[in-house]
């Protein structure tokens, strides 16, 4: 028999928010921006009702009541059953403890640009650099935004992590630019 599909990543954070209060859809999506959480999982208003459909079928959500305001679409509430805290709770358990090659592009083009010339590889790093840095500004304003309207700071833990791995990564490349601007490396 096969197994059923894990749930997915926007599956994940919309069953934690289902857990903290009933909601419909839209303002599911609306909170996970305002928690700057399209950095970690790829949400759009058309995939996120989508999931909740897919969790529903599933039965871990369920619609609590359809409401109407003015001229706008009716909106369906819907609400974490027992078997989508169970799932989330497997979940979320499961990717802390395990580790998994998710097979990021950078690490094989690094692995390969011995394949390009030095000067080249140099300057495109460069460019790298300067989007790098773009996204540091925008996760530090994030995390002013967030800061600034009093989120706990356990709603937004990633926004950390994203800063940690992102300096680490911007160190590695400034190395790297040294030493192959240096001719350190046989190139």
């Amino acid at each position: 028999m096969a197994q059923p599909t894990p749930v997915t990543g926007l599956g994940i954070a919309s069953l934690a928010l289902l857990v903290e209060r009933p909601m419909h859809p839209y303002e599911m999506y609306q909170l996970l921006i305002q928690r700057a959480e399209d950095r970690v999982v790829k949400v759009r208003p058309g995939s996120l009702y989508h999931t909740v459909d897919r969790l529903a079928l599933r039965g871990f959500v369920r619609a609590t009541g359809t409401e109407r305001e003015g001229n706008r679409p009716e909106r369906t509430t819907y609400e974490v059953t027992e078997a989508g805290r169970c799932i989330l709770t497997e979940r979320i358990s499961d990717m802390l403890a395990n580790p998994v090659n998710e097979y990021p592009q950078f690490p094989l083009a690094i692995g390969e640009a011995h394949n390009l010339p030095a000067k080249a590889v140099i300057d495109l790093l460069s460019r790298r650099m300067d989007d790098l840095r773009s996204q540091r500004d925008l996760l530090e304003a994030s995390v002013a935004t967030v800061t600034e309207k009093a989120i706990e700071r356990k709603y937004w833990l990633d926004l950390s992590y994203q800063q940690a791995m992102l300096q680490a990564e911007m160190s590695w490349i400034e190395n790297l630019v040294d030493e192959m601007g240096h001719n350190r490396i046989n190139w």
